[in-house]
């Protein structure tokens, strides 16, 4: 099964999720579109943290930056129909920031999450602020009939925001990722991942 990996915002730890998901399930990784290089790129850190293969980038763009300005900074423009889904049995596909991000002059990540026909995993910060920015992503994937696995929060637990994501998101939040005092594949290891996520990437 594939599934793409998207979030509320950048930062919000989508590329820590998505190495902890690969590394429990052996799942393959794939960021289609790559904004930043130094000091190292997402694919660079899943493979680190999780050892699983890693497919190579569609776009790998230089500047830190909303896709449509690092693509334009290289005279170069995002298609979505460029990115192809590579064959493997299981795949997880990562964003580049949230959900209306824009690619280029018409396209955005929600375009792309589209033409690659993959449900979606949602990673949503756990503190004050997340309940708008989580509500808002699940409305806008949905007016696209996007299908919607559930949410991942990142950060402190925090029982009130969960219990208002999932009231007012109509969602489940299927894992609450704490904050790690060293991020390595033994502390990744050591987290446990929850049945309901685990059945859904077998």
């Amino acid at each position: 099964m594939n599934i793409f990996v998207t979030g509320t915002d950048t930062d919000v730890g989508k590329t820590l999720v998505c190495s902890w998901l690969c590394l429990h399930t052996q799942a393959d990784y794939w960021k289609p579109i790559q904004c930043g290089t130094t000091p190292a790129t997402d694919s660079d850190t899943v493979a680190q943290l999780s050892g699983v293969k890693t497919w190579p980038e569609t776009y790998r763009l230089q500047l830190a930056a909303s896709p449509h300005l690092a693509a334009a900074q290289e005279d170069v423009t995002i298609s979505t129909a460029d990115c192809r889904l590579p064959t493997a049995d299981r795949l997880i596909i990562e964003g580049a920031g949230g959900v209306l991000v824009p690619l280029n002059e018409r396209e955005t990540v929600l375009d792309l999450i589209a033409h690659l026909e993959a449900p979606v995993l949602l990673v949503a910060r756990s503190t004050l602020g997340t309940i708008n920015h989580t509500c808002l992503s699940l409305h806008a994937l949905r007016a696209r009939n996007i299908p919607i696995l559930g949410v991942i929060m990142c950060g402190p637990q925090h029982a009130d925001n969960k219990a208002a994501i999932e009231h007012y998101g109509q969602t489940k939040v299927l894992a609450e990722f704490h904050l790690l005092n060293e991020v390595t594949r033994a502390a990744l290891q050591s987290i446990p991942l929850p049945k309901t996520l685990r059945q859904l990437l077998s």
